[in-house]
């Protein structure tokens, strides 16, 4: 796809968020009308360290131009250290993609806290550029034939 007509394109986009903080960031970037890209899909997750890279990788395969994992600050989980468990399985699965041949900047990781509203819509604003810079996913089109 060219440059140009990238600028017309809306990446797909799933953003798996943890209850406690990254849901409630995204929430108060809602509420307090922050203006951020349309084309998020969000699932609300209990901990970001109940996200397997099954379920990444799957959001990739259906479709999904770009994966967006956020979880709570570190020291600040409600599950003690589960996005400490999210940082490392996504640490070895941005190795596992980029060696099967994925763009590793599809996958993003961040944490955003409950009040961190404007870094959420900010964030999702980055993710967007990132993937738009790539360009469409080509996984689902492959694995579809």
């Amino acid at each position: 796809m060219a440059e140009q007509d990238n600028n017309d394109w809306n990446p797909k986009i799933v953003a798996f968020l943890c209850n406690w903080c990254s849901y409630a960031g995204a929430d108060l970037a809602g509420v307090s009308r922050m203006q951020y890209a349309p084309d998020v899909r969000i699932i609300r997750v209990p901990c970001s360290g109940r996200i397997s890279p099954l379920h990444i990788l799957s959001a990739l395969h259906r479709g999904a131009d770009g994966v967006l994992v956020s979880g709570c600050h570190p020291g600040d989980c409600h599950y003690i250290s589960g996005n400490l468990v999210a940082r490392r399985k996504f640490s070895m699965l941005k190795n596992f993609i980029e060696h099967v041949g994925i763009e590793p900047e599809r996958v993003q990781f961040s944490w955003v806290s409950a009040a961190e509203g404007a870094r959420f819509a900010g964030l999702i604003e980055k993710v967007v550029e990132n993937v738009k810079r790539i360009g469409p996913s080509k996984m689902a089109t492959v694995t579809a034939q």
